[in-house]
């Protein structure tokens, strides 16, 4: 029977780079050797070096972590006493201006006349309507506002809510000239068209600008350029937490 011979090929160590021949004698050889348990120990340190330095890094990213948080929590606290602050002070406030409101006395000047439906006030002889807010005395002989009221004397208006002798009016005839014109001739009339409304145009469609090979190709690598950053990225956003 004829014998071939048939090659063995070569054999490639990882610690070493280097390829050796692939039978028993020769990687025994080779493991035995000074130069392959150097670089063997080197690769163990090396990996106990960056095992040590990814548990450092994990520990920095937890304690920055839980500052982050803890200043969050302190913020958020502060922000809340404040709140709690300004919503007590706010309602001793509303209390207060509730307490003053009721303990108000009435207007002992003014009182209401039933039979004419005007409130009165017997010690300037003055009017005064509460539906047109006017003023009428027999010495002005017209209903006017509150400043030209006060031009001839002391002339202060009703709390109708406290007055003394409140009541539902009759709607009796009107002592002098009731004023027909609009109280405020400054008022916009109610219904007219905004000028900003009526000039207003409708934007035409815009065509998209035609780009050129060179701008296509710049903001294809600006892409590319965003997608890398993103990748590398990565592994550092699993280090926040949001709620």
């Amino acid at each position: 029977m004829t014998e071939y011979w048939v090659s063995q090929g070569n054999k490639w160590c990882d610690f070493c780079k280097i390829y050796i021949s692939n039978n028993p004698v020769s990687i025994r050889t080779h493991e035995l050797g000074k130069r392959h348990k150097d670089n063997v120990a080197q690769r163990l340190t090396t990996m106990q070096e960056e095992g040590k330095a990814k548990e450092k890094e994990q520990k920095e990213a937890a304690r920055a972590l839980q500052q982050i948080e803890a200043k969050a929590k302190k913020s958020y606290q502060k922000d809340l006493a404040s709140f709690q602050e300004a919503s007590s002070s706010h309602t001793v406030e509303t209390s207060q201006r509730t307490a003053d409101s009721s303990k108000r006395s009435t207007t002992p000047d003014w009182e209401f006349d039933s039979s004419s439906g005007y409130y009165y006030n017997k010690l300037n002889g003055f009017h005064y309507d509460k539906n047109s807010d006017l003023y009428y005395s027999a010495a002005l002989g017209k209903w006017v506002t509150l400043e030209e009221a006060s031009k001839s004397g002391k002339v202060t208006k009703p709390d109708i809510g406290q007055a003394s002798g409140a009541t539902k009016g009759t709607g009796g005839a009107a002592p002098g000239l009731v004023v027909s014109k609009q109280l405020n001739p400054m008022r916009n009339t109610k219904g007219a068209p905004s000028s900003i409304a009526v000039n207003k145009r409708k934007r035409e469609d815009v065509k998209p600008k035609k780009l050129s090979k060179e701008e296509e190709e710049a903001l294809k690598a600006r892409e590319a350029a965003r997608k890398r950053v993103e990748e590398r990225e990565k592994p550092l956003l699993g280090l926040y937490k949001f709620y």
